[in-house]
Order: structure tokens, then sequence, then C-alpha cells
């Protein structure tokens, strides 16, 4: 059993899961190579195998049997002291339910929102889809940047180590405005800004009043400079300005100044309608900006997202829309049943998504006849090696479930979900959703991971 585990271990972070002629295998890697990569296998004193086994076929690897399965997870889900826990975990490839425990009834989600929110941003846009910032000529002198929704537009410098494609640069931006601005002989402007892409109030009902001043994300909006943070350099304050917009036009006219135009910052306004465009810059991929979601949990892009799913089923871009938006490709993918999100991100109190939803969202989003909507998997952290899973599973009791558990997570005050794929034993691929607590008291996580890594290591076919 060691064996197997660290073998798995090794291919789950090496990313050699692959697909055999003709086999209809459940690739945890697209073909492009994306960020953020799993860290090197070879780093990790977890790892002790000198190996490489073959990868496993989901397919053809025995269906765990339910009972023995089942016995597993109630013993541990009957341990005294536990929240009420909602769980479900089913067969990857044919969806068969394995186990399940009120796994029609709603709960709130948390961060595994941001699996809904991915999925249909990725079959709504497509995965190489990018979203533009651009600068246009305005009117009495004015220049108007125009938001198209980037959250991660930065004013930051590139850094070769950053971890995840180069993000659209301000200063890039800049840069093009100055020299199309100084070709027409123009050494002055005033910096308008259009936000007008976005609808409806910056925040979402169900957050509480704490996250905005805490920093768990900046106040929604069509223009955004590094997540509205007030120093994005310092990584440890994540303080956020209170008008994201006016600060990204304070930025960019500081920016065209030292580009040689002498600028200050407008007013928000709208951009002409067929205005001359002096310079524009794009995001990331779709695919790119949710993997960085869906490892770091990141609020802002998740928001992003779920506009630009609005944005382009024709909704209005608010939080209302969004949630429409969201809901109407779920069902178009056949997965919108037991699914009713009020944001994108996960914070809202008021999101409700059944187990089995969860659980659906992700066999869908692991299929290989969904190569678009792969990197909502890529995406999802790694047990015991990358994001909000870097630091767990790493106790003998959820050991288990290292490297070969890969989920997003989910925290809220009295709540506590995981939602992801397990290779177990037999090398099947399983999907499995567990929601704990009411927001009412405390809820251990551990508590999740224990029974990730029951799935992961029954050898139960």
């Amino acid at each position: 059993m060691q064996a197997r585990t660290l073998a798995m271990i090794t291919l789950s972070l090496l990313n050699l899961f692959s697909a055999g002629a003709g086999a209809a295998v459940v690739k945890f890697t697209p073909s492009r190579r994306l960020s953020p990569q799993p860290p090197a296998v070879a780093a990790h004193d977890a790892v002790r195998t000198a190996a490489v086994l073959p990868a496993a076929d989901p397919a053809a690897a025995r269906i765990p049997d339910a009972s023995v399965l089942a016995g597993r997870l109630s013993a541990l889900l009957a341990e005294p002291g536990g929240a009420k826990t909602n769980a479900v975990v089913i067969d990857a490839v044919t969806r068969r339910p394995l186990f399940q425990q009120r796994a029609d009834e709603p709960a709130t989600p948390a961060s595994t929102t941001k699996l809904a929110t991915s999925v249909a941003a990725l079959a709504a846009l497509g995965p190489e889809h990018r979203i533009t910032t651009r600068v246009v000529r305005g009117t009495g002198g004015g220049i108007v940047l125009v938001g198209g929704g980037d959250p991660t537009l930065t004013a930051r410098p590139a850094r070769p180590d950053a971890g995840h494609p180069p993000y659209a640069s301000l200063a890039g931006l800049a840069a093009q405005t100055a020299a199309a601005l100084k070709g027409a002989g123009v050494r002055k402007a005033r910096v308008d800004y259009d936000v007008s892409a976005y609808q409806g109030p910056p925040t979402a009902y169900g957050w509480k009043d704490n996250y905005l001043p805490d920093g768990e994300l900046a106040p929604v909006s069509a223009l955004t400079v590094d997540e509205g943070r007030v120093s994005p350099d310092d990584s440890g304050h994540d303080t956020r300005v209170a008008d994201p917009p006016a600060a990204a036009a304070a930025q960019f006219a500081a920016l065209l100044t030292r580009a040689g135009v002498a600028a200050e910052a407008g007013r928000v306004t709208r951009a002409p309608q067929g205005a001359a465009v002096l310079g524009q810059v794009r995001s990331p991929t779709v695919a790119a900006l949710v993997e960085h979601l869906m490892t770091d949990s990141d609020n802002d892009v998740a928001e992003a997202m779920a506009r630009q799913v609005a944005i382009r089923t024709g909704r209005p871009a608010s939080f209302a829309g969004a949630a429409q938006a969201v809901g109407s490709v779920l069902a178009g993918l056949g997965v919108a049943d037991g699914v009713t999100v009020n944001d994108g991100s996960g914070l809202s109190t008021r999101n409700a998504i059944a187990p089995i939803a969860l659980a659906r969202i992700v066999a869908l989003a692991a299929s290989p006849d969904r190569p678009g909507l792969r990197a909502a998997i890529t995406g999802l952290p790694v047990a015991g090696f990358t994001g909000t899973l870097k630091s767990r599973y790493d106790v003998p009791q959820s050991r288990a479930g290292a490297g070969v558990v890969r989920a997003k997570t989910g925290t809220l005050a009295g709540v506590s979900t995981l939602a992801g794929l397990a290779v177990d034993a037999d090398g099947r691929m399983l999907a499995f959703a567990f929601m704990a607590g009411d927001g009412k008291g405390a809820v251990d996580p551990g508590r999740l991971d224990r029974l990730a890594a029951a799935v992961a290591s029954c050898g139960c076919g």
C-alpha cells in the first residue's frame, strides 16, 4: 500500500496522467503549459520511491464496492463532536453515486462555489479568452481609461519568478498611450475612466461587513489595478482602496506623466462610441486565471469570471446577472440541479449547493470529453503540496491523501467544505464533496481531509 501511495504521489505531482490509445483516461493536465505548476516531487521528504509506475486508467480500474466505502466513511462521520456533514462520493467516469449522506441537501458551499464559477467561465468564454483594458480618445481634450473587468491588471513590474503568466501591465498601457499622444503632438491629458462594463452594487448580499476592511477582496469594479491593494508589494497586508477605479485612473495618470505626457486623473465617464484606441493590454487567458483562482482561492478573480460570463451571455454584469448567467451555463452543461449562487467567490452566505451537484461539476470538468474545462481540475490544490491544501494532509490520519487528492477548499465562519478528485488504491478516479457546519459552531477542516484520505486509500474494489 505504501509503495502504491508514493508512486501515485509521484504520478500526480509530475502530471504524468496520460491517455493510452483509445483509453478513456482523465488527464489532470492540459497539453499546454499553465501556471501554477505543482512543485518538484524530489524536493519533498514524503516521497521515497525509486520508480514511477504506469499511469492509472480510471476507466479500467475497478469501481469501489459501495458498501465497503460506506463503512469506512460512516465510521469517520460518526465520530463524536463533529459538525453536521453532507457528503457524497461518485465514480468520476460513470458518475454513479457510491456514498451519500444528505447528498441532495444544499449547504453553504463557501469557496467551493468557485468550482461552479470556473466551469461556467471556461464553458461560456473558452479557455483562451482574454480580458482587454483600453485607452481611447475622450472629449474636451481628455482620454478615457476603459475597464474591461481584469482585476489582475498590474502597476508592478514583471517578475520572472511570479509563478503565473504575465499580467496585463498598466505601465505598458501608459507607454502605448504616451507614444500615440506624442505622435499626435499632444503633451497634456486628463485621464477620465469608464467602468460601465459592470453594473449594480460593488458588494453582494450575504457578504459580511468586515470582508472589505479585512481585505478579503476589493469592491467589485470593471476597473481595478492589483486587485485594489493599497500595498501590492507587501503580501502581508491586503488592505484595499475604497474606490478602485479612481485609484486606477490616478495610477495611470502618474505613469503617463512619467512617460512624457503631463496627466491628471479626471472623472468617471462613458467612452465615446467608436473612439480611436490609443492603447490596449490583455489579461492572461481564462484558463490561467481559473487555475490561479482555484489554487489560491482568489475572490477578486472569481467575481471577475462570474461577471465575464454575464457579459458573454448578454446579461447585466451585476451580481444578480452573473448568478443567472452561471446558472444558465451550468444548466446547458447538465449540472445546474442543486446549485443556487449569489456571487462568484463563495463569500455570500446566501449561496446553497448540494454535495451531489459539486461532485457532478468536478466529474464533468475531469471528463476527457470536455478538454475546455480542464483548467478547473489542474487548478485544484494538490493535497499537502499546493495552494490552500499546501499545509494540510501532514498528519497520520490524513497523510494517505497527500498527492492523490486534488480539491477545492471552502471556509466561512462555522462552515468548512472540500470538493474534488481522488485516485483510490485500485486506480479508480472518484469525485467527492464534503460540506460541514451550519454557520453556528466550530468546524474541523481536518475531518474533511480524513474523509478524502479514506476515499483515496480505499482498495474497495
